[in-house]
């Protein structure tokens, strides 16, 4: 089972574009495994578009995996998506990782743009079925409760013609939806516990779907910062998750030294997990570069041979 490290963008720390291409370049050459992008439509913190975000590294990259951690494809139109997914997946080469959720219903995401959150999870296994059926099939009729396509069909196809589709989510509705359609699972922010017992969930789902998921495609997703806990943007980032989850923020997020962060992957890895979008605690351009370096010096080289 390969380890992948890859490194995840929530909140936007840099000043300028030029400086996100910056660290992009720093990534790819530093031999970070993939860059993925939360997707967030409504922020009074500066967020990145997430497909727009996916478009433009596959222009700006030449090796560099990328993906959505994850987008909500109930707030999306499948044949957009699919179409939009495809140019990207073909313009990098096969390099794209579509992964996708329904977000949670108290998203501002939902209430800003009038989407009802009742039945979003239905909404969006049609959604992700016919993404995947565009991705696949020269033409695609539809009729559904949410989803009524005639004769719809997308080219160019995707470069690869195994192109993944990850999904995102700990419900037991979202274990079952990943065992039903994914091809790969990966976890938002969450401990090391509550990821083992998703994982275990899918594998059982799998046994009454007779599908299969690679055992490499599990993921986890955590924040880390080399650094001490009584910083400001320490402070901020623990008392935001404790209020998200109403739990101790510690075993969500790693401050520390490269040791505490090695240690918390190998908790992941015991849980199921291979690959990973660590989350850089940031605010500002250098301090991101600074955090980025670190883990390509300190802890990608730990996990290189594995």
């Amino acid at each position: 089972m390969t380890v992948g490290l890859g490194l995840g963008l929530g909140r936007f720390p840099f000043e300028t574009g030029k400086d996100y291409f910056r660290w992009v370049e720093l990534c790819e050459l530093g031999g970070v495994d993939s860059i993925w992008q939360t997707d967030r439509l409504v922020s009074r913190e500066p967020n990145l578009e997430t497909l727009s975000t996916m478009a433009a590294l596959a222009g700006a990259t030449d090796r560099i995996r990328f993906g959505m951690n994850v987008a909500s494809i109930a707030l999306r139109d499948p044949l957009l998506t699919a179409k939009q997914c495809a140019t990207i997946d073909l313009l990098s080469d096969g390099r794209l990782l579509p992964a996708f959720g329904i977000g949670s219903a108290l998203s501002m995401d939902y209430r800003a743009t009038g989407t009802p959150t009742k039945r979003r999870g239905k909404k969006a296994d049609e959604a992700l079925s016919l993404v995947q059926r565009l991705w696949n099939e020269d033409e695609v009729s539809f009729s559904g409760e949410f989803f009524n396509y005639d004769k719809a069909c997308i080219s160019p196809k995707p470069a690869n013609p195994r192109i993944p589709l990850w999904i995102g989510g700990s419900s037991p509705l979202a274990m079952r939806r990943t065992a039903r359609l994914g091809t790969g699972w990966l976890a938002g922010i969450d401990t090391p516990e509550r990821t083992a017992v998703a994982i275990k969930g899918i594998k059982a789902a799998l046994v009454d779907t007779g599908r299969s998921i690679d055992d490499d495609h599990y993921g986890a997703t955590f924040s880390f910062r080399f650094g001490e806990v009584d910083e400001p943007v320490s402070q901020r980032s623990l008392k935001g998750l404790a209020a998200r989850t109403q739990q101790d923020p510690s075993r969500y997020l790693v401050i520390g030294d490269s040791t505490d962060i090695v240690s918390r992957v190998e908790e992941y890895i015991a849980a199921g997990c291979s690959k990973f979008v660590l989350i850089p605690i940031a605010e500002a351009t250098n301090d991101a570069f600074y955090q980025t370096r670190r883990l390509i010096e300190e802890v990608i080289p730990v996990f290189a041979n594995s």
